[in-house]
């Protein structure tokens, strides 16, 4: 692959997380009763770049997505908590994908469940409480269901984009 066709792929991957996130946005709350949950959508991209870049190439495009939509949808605070998130997410996704023994399924669970995980820190740490730690137990349950398909979405992507390499 190019410098060109990466650098390409790469700023498409970026435009369509973002397109998911703001999709993601309009969707009404999964539940009433349990605040804050998202399907993390925009994930299927993070997915799909590391496994066809790299990691390098997953963490520039999220982090780049999550600026983007922290400065398009969002606040400092929205930034706070995703950039928390997605840092432990990508890295457990990455040292995964590394031991090439995870399917992208379950390398997105594991990072859904640590996304949630990162953002239950942030909050701890702002509400100067680890009470808020209980909360984990649903979040690592909703965490694996968003896990299974956002991978299952981003297999089915590496599966019919083979002509990417």
């Amino acid at each position: 692959m190019t410098k060109t066709q990466r650098l390409t792929l790469m700023a498409l991957s970026v435009a369509l997380a973002m397109v998911l996130s703001y999709l993601e946005l309009l969707l009404p709350p999964l539940s009433a009763a349990v605040p804050g949950i998202k399907p993390g959508l925009a994930n299927i991209l993070i997915v799909f770049v590391l496994y066809r870049l790299g990691v390098r190439d997953a963490a520039c495009v999220s982090f780049l997505r999550l600026a983007l939509s922290a400065l398009l949808f969002g606040s400092v605070l929205s930034l706070a908590y995703s950039a928390a998130g997605a840092c432990l997410s990508l890295t457990g996704m990455a040292l995964l994908r590394r031991l090439d023994r995870f399917s992208p399924v379950g390398v997105s669970v594991v990072g859904g469940v640590l996304h949630n995980a990162g953002q239950i820190l942030v909050a701890a740490w702002l509400m100067r409480t680890v009470q808020i730690g209980y909360y984990m137990i649903v979040l690592t349950v909703t965490g694996t269901v968003s896990g299974v398909l956002v991978g299952l979405a981003g297999a089915l992507l590496l599966r019919y984009i083979k002509a990417v390499k």
